[in-house]
């Protein structure tokens, strides 16, 4: 009987680090150190080392993260921000929750990442930030971005949470803009045993901020000095992340290494594959390949044990939720390319030689 490989299998991780996770939990127990305190202190702080960031601050997911970096940067109702349209919905969600407008521009064909030339002509004297996401692991064009908000006095946000160790030019990503927003969901390549995210920032006031609104708005207990909300890590997640942050390294060289057989095993002019700017050090969260078949590919794959995944199906600014903004298709045709023919392979860094070669040769066999 052949065996299942699934897109992604978080068991075989935990099995590795069972034993330092068990004397964690039972430290936090121990202190009772529940929600913030000194095990997200800690993450905190060797977070913040990794990322060659002056600061880090610890939040309840990367949805929050990116809600938190609009608050700061007191973005409001009547506000334009510029968000691609090929993300998951949070990068959008982080501008709606303040009652800004997004904007939503389109990837590029080859990098599938934000694209730089079709920003310019969205800005409005409404606009006040571009963000920047960092997708399937791969930093987008920050310098470009980065230029194009200074040209025109807007804030940059990096929407890191699918680039946990990414580089952009031997740099990690999350310390160019203004604030680098990630998140812990349990799938990433650095993933909490629930949720969690985080902000990182070489801005201490924007630390300062996000630790006062993650905490009901409050610098000293029961004084609230602004309508914040209850958005703090638990000491649990705090504990398990500062574990997990220890191996990252080698987890995302393993990705790079099964990243590469792909690349260089898939051989079928039927797949192309995410471009590989020479600038850009991917983390490989996602394999994402497009073919002219997908629905078919799905099925081939899935005979043969073989389990794929979609990432993302309906791009942003088709999406029902922001249909009011009155998107129709046509209006960001690469992302909705890559919407209609995108597949996931299995990617996570257990994979096995053997597992990658069975889903390179199912995939050229198609």
């Amino acid at each position: 009987m052949t065996t299942k490989i699934p897109c992604l299998d978080l068991k075989r991780q935990y099995l590795q680090i069972a034993d330092e996770v068990a004397e964690a939990l039972k430290a936090v127990c121990e202190k009772t150190a529940f929600a913030d305190g000194p095990f997200v202190e800690t993450f905190e702080k060797n977070f913040a080392q990794a990322c060659e960031t002056e600061c880090a601050v610890g939040v309840n997911s990367g949805t929050s993260a990116l809600h938190l970096a609009m608050r700061v940067l007191e973005i409001q109702a009547g506000d334009e921000v510029i968000v691609p349209a090929n993300t998951f919905i949070a990068t959008a969600w982080a501008v709606s929750y303040v009652n800004a407008t997004p904007v939503f521009v389109d990837c590029t064909a080859d990098t599938w990442n934000i694209d730089v030339s079709a920003i310019e002509e969205k800005i409005s004297p409404r606009t006040k930030a571009i963000i920047g996401v960092h997708l399937y692991g791969q930093p987008c064009n920050i310098e470009a971005v980065s230029a194009l908000a200074k040209k025109n006095k807007l804030w940059f946000v990096e929407d890191c949470a699918q680039a946990h160790g990414a580089r952009y030019k031997r740099k990690h990503v999350g310390g160019f803009g203004e604030m680098g927003c990630f998140s812990f969901y349990p799938g990433k390549n650095l993933g909490a045993y629930g949720e969690a995210g985080a902000v990182v920032t070489n801005n201490s006031n924007y630390a300062h901020h996000v630790k006062s609104l993650r905490n009901h708005g409050c610098q000293e207990r029961y004084y609230h000095d602004e309508i914040g909300y209850n958005m703090r890590m638990d000491g649990f997640q705090g504990a398990i992340l500062d574990i997990k942050l220890r191996y990252l390294t080698e987890w995302n060289n393993r990705r790079k290494a099964i990243a590469k057989m792909y690349h260089d095993g898939i051989t079928t002019p039927r797949i192309s594959m995410q471009k590989q700017p020479e600038w850009a050090d991917s983390v490989y969260h996602l394999f994402v390949i497009t073919t002219d078949d997908r629905d078919g590919l799905m099925k081939h794959l899935q005979a043969q044990e073989i389990v794929s995944a979609l990432h993302y199906p309906v791009p942003c600014h088709l999406q029902k939720a922001y249909a009011h903004l009155g998107y129709t298709k046509g209006v960001c045709p690469n992302a909705e390319y890559l919407a209609d023919h995108c597949l996931s392979l299995p990617m996570y860094a257990e994979l096995m030689d053997e597992e990658v070669q069975r889903v390179i040769e199912a995939v050229n066999a198609f």
